[in-house]
C-alpha cells in the first residue's frame, strides 16, 4: 500500500516537472504586441493631411488630392530596421534606416531620410512621429509640431499620415 501511494507521488512529481521543463523551454519573444503591428506586414500611404492650428485651436485643414503615381510604402522588420519608399511622390526608397517606440510606446522615432521636393536636400520626416491608431489594418501617425507643451497664440503645423496594411500582409 505504502509502495503504490509513494510511487503515485512518484509520477505526479515527475509529471509536474516534464510539464514544468516543457512550459519553460517554450521560445519566448521580446517583441511587444504593438511591435507586431508594425511588423507584421508593408503600410501603404492611403491619406495625407495638413492640419493648422493656432495653440490648441484647429484654423484649417487641407488634404492632399494630389495625383501621385508612386504609391509609398513604410516597412518595418523585427531586426529595428526599416524603410521607406516613394516619399513625397519622388521614386526613392531610404537607406535601411531604424525605428523604435518610445518607453510608453505612443511616439515612433525613425532615421529615415529622403528625398522632399519641399526642402532642398533630404529630411527626416519621421524622426519623431506620434502614433494617433495603430490596428491590424490601419496606422496613423502625426508629425510636425507636435510637442506637448505650446503657447496658446503659436501657430503650429501637424501632418497627418494615414496607412493601409497591403493585401496579404496581416500578422
Amino acid at each position: 500500500m505504502f509502495s503504490s501511494i509513494k510511487c503515485k507521488r512518484a509520477l505526479f512529481i515527475i509529471a509536474g516537472l516534464v510539464t514544468a521543463l516543457v512550459i519553460n523551454s517554450c521560445k519566448k519573444t521580446s517583441i511587444s504586441s504593438i511591435q507586431q503591428l508594425f511588423t507584421g506586414g508593408t503600410w501603404e500611404l492611403a491619406s495625407f493631411q495638413t492640419i493648422y492650428y493656432t495653440g490648441n485651436q484647429a484654423d484649417s485643414t487641407v488634404t492632399d488630392s494630389s495625383t501621385c503615381l508612386n504609391s509609398q510604402f513604410f516597412t518595418f522588420n523585427t531586426n529595428n530596421t526599416c524603410t521607406y519608399t516613394n516619399f513625397d511622390c519622388i521614386t526613392q526608397t531610404s537607406a535601411a534606416a531604424t525605428w523604435s517606440l518610445t518607453g510608453n510606446q505612443l511616439f515612433l522615432q525613425t532615421s529615415v531620410v529622403c528625398k522632399d521636393t519641399t526642402k532642398a536636400g533630404t529630411s527626416t520626416p519621421f524622426a519623431y512621429a506620434q502614433i494617433m491608431n495603430l490596428g491590424i489594418y490601419s496606422l496613423v501617425l502625426n508629425t510636425g509640431d507636435i510637442q506637448p507643451n505650446y503657447s496658446l497664440t503659436a501657430k503650429r503645423k501637424v501632418f497627418v499620415y494615414g496607412f493601409i496594411r497591403q493585401k496579404g500582409t496581416t500578422p
